[in-house]
């Protein structure tokens, strides 16, 4: 029987696994693709803005405004950013087990901006009652209860942002049809402008933010991003008509993913004295591995009462399994990207921050050179170096994901080498100016040196960050999209954390019996240059054990082979 060509049109035209906002299948031709992927590239963009302008100088509000020492000041920034980059696995869990990805949004939006008033008004009422000049040792300190205000109100943006980062771009992936060939490509494009764009709201939100909290008012500073983040909300409202909305699984609960997937280790746990052999076709030798174990779930374990997983469980199973080497590997490689929050911006604080006669730039605003390196990254990666792998590797997609992760891990690892050489120089010429116990004195070392590292940083950022984050969405069951995009940002969140606890150590390993830790306050007599160098041997250890696992992982995507 054939199929009438405008019912076969309107088959093609149909994707199989989204709806519209009124519940029908989703049309190509009216929904998804980059029409409405804009829409949500322009959420990022205004989310990007408001988080970054908390972030990139917390540091200095810290030791300044709060009058915390540099060590105290650096382990809070790395927990309340670790904080941030772990909470999306909750996020990701409510939205892809309960809420769906797009109300998760709208509740983490109101949670987001909620935080950042309180942020703001904890601000606003410190400055009330002291000058809005830097703290020194006579200041007198802010009241306890708006320091609790001021950290709860930082962690309530943790928390919005742990349900909003995850689900945004996993939302603005859906918008392209795996199962369409032209779609699938686009989506890998989509990563990659997707992160070019974000990177635009941070430059704006470096030279806006970061000058306006230095030179004008640290509320209005934060103010600022708090009216981005309302933006953001309203952007993400326009663009509800063209979005494509995953279909929701509206069956029994044992068919959620979690409860399937679940149900996997806890069968192969029940049978595991059975045998293989069991199955239909099942192999005549037993398991070698944990991962054939995870067979023995299709087992029809007799007076049990457990009914056997599908093969589609088993393999979705597996396929999360064998992501754990990758992201472990990836936490380690990752604590480099904590520092540029941190030391390198009070780094440089002490120099000459002149980089044009009478022009001077806060330190914070270094990190906009991360942003305009990814700028200038994307288009070449996506116009230059990606036609030239497919020509040298004969694939549609270049080089795979996890060979762009490896380039990443070494880019990383040199740049905390080149971080340690600027450093280097940096206390040299401390040392011949006779500078080492004048901390307040500038170091006559231009602002430019400290460049290179932000450039490359960048260059790192569209390696191996976009091609983990592409990487976990894509080697996960579909159903569990956010979770995916949620390991790769918890890899950056744990990161963070071990950055803290590897300073609080190395600061009482180096400080004990009097000795000048490598993280002195007074960074003329610190030493962060050997810590950069020891995170560089981390990074090159996690990337010669990520090389050891990739040569054996096996893609869920034959076509990504």
């Amino acid at each position: 029987m054939t199929i009438p060509e405008e019912e076969a049109q309107l088959l093609e035209d149909l994707v199989s696994d989204s709806v519209d906002h009124c519940g029908n299948p989703a049309r190509k031709s009216s929904t998804g693709g980059w029409r409405s992927a804009w829409f949500i590239i322009g959420v990022e963009v205004a989310e990007r803005f408001a988080y970054v302008g908390i972030g990139c100088n917390l540091i200095t509000y810290l030791t300044g405004q709060l009058g915390q020492s540099t060590a105290t000041a650096a382990v809070n920034v790395n927990t309340w950013l670790g904080t941030a980059s772990t909470l999306p696995i909750i996020g990701a869990f409510l939205a892809d087990a309960y809420l769906g990805r797009y109300r998760t949004i709208l509740v983490a939006s109101l949670i987001y901006i909620l935080g950042m008033e309180l942020l703001t008004l904890s601000v606003s009422l410190t400055l009330m009652g002291s000058s809005s000049e830097p703290r020194n040792e006579n200041s007198s300190k802010p009241s306890l209860w708006l320091k609790v205000l001021f950290f709860c109100s930082l962690y309530l943006v943790a928390i919005g942002q742990g349900g909003h980062k995850p689900c945004v771009q996993a939302f603005g992936a859906d918008q392209f049809d795996s199962e369409d060939t032209k779609e699938r490509i686009a989506r890998g494009s989509f990563f990659n402008w997707w992160f070019l764009s974000l990177s635009a709201g941070i430059v704006l939100s470096i030279i806006v933010v970061v000058y306006v909290q230095s030179n004008v008012n640290w509320a209005l500073g934060f103010g600022i991003p708090c009216l981005f983040m309302v933006m953001a909300l309203a952007i993400f409202l326009l663009g509800r008509k063209f979005y494509r909305y995953p279909k929701r699984n509206r069956q029994e609960n044992n068919n959620n993913a979690f409860s399937r997937i679940s149900r996997v280790f806890v069968v192969a746990f029940k049978n595991r004295k059975l045998s293989l052999g069991q199955l239909e076709d099942g192999p005549s030798e037993e398991p070698k591995g944990p991962l054939d174990f995870l067979a023995k779930a299709m087992i029809s374990g007799e007076g049990r009462g457990a009914k056997p997983c599908s093969g589609r469980d088993v393999e979705d199973a597996k396929s999360l399994v064998r992501l754990i080497p990758i992201w472990i590997t990836s936490v380690v490689s990752m604590i480099p990207y904590a520092q540029y929050f941190t030391f390198f911006t009070k780094q440089g604080v002490t120099v000459d921050r002149k980089i044009l006669p009478g022009v001077e730039i806060p330190s914070a605003s270094l990190l906009s050179f991360v942003a305009i390196s990814v700028l200038i990254s994307v288009p070449i990666y996506e116009r230059v170096f990606l036609p030239i792998a497919r020509l040298i590797t004969k694939k549609s997609y270049g080089i795979t994901m996890l060979q762009r992760i490896g380039v990443g891990m070494v880019l990383s690892s040199l740049n905390m080498v080149l971080a340690a050489f600027v450093e280097t120089k940096r206390l040299k010429i401390v040392e011949e100016h006779g500078l080492i116990h004048k901390p307040e004195a500038t170091v006559p070392m231009s602002i430019w040196w400290f460049v290179p590292q932000y450039m490359l940083l960048g260059m790192v950022d569209v390696f191996s960050l976009v091609g983990t984050q592409e990487f976990f969405y894509d080697q996960v069951p579909k159903e569990l999209r956010s979770i995916g995009l949620a390991f790769s940002l918890s890899a950056m969140g744990l990161s963070n954390f071990l950055s803290g606890l590897l300073i609080v150590v190395v600061d009482w390993v180096t400080g004990r019996d009097g000795g000048d830790s490598w993280f002195n306050t007074n960074l003329n007599k610190a030493h962060v240059d050997y810590f950069y160098l020891l995170l560089a041997s981390f990074t090159a250890i996690a990337f010669f054990a990520f090389l050891f696992i990739s040569r054996s992982y096996v893609y869920c995507r034959i076509d990504l082979v």
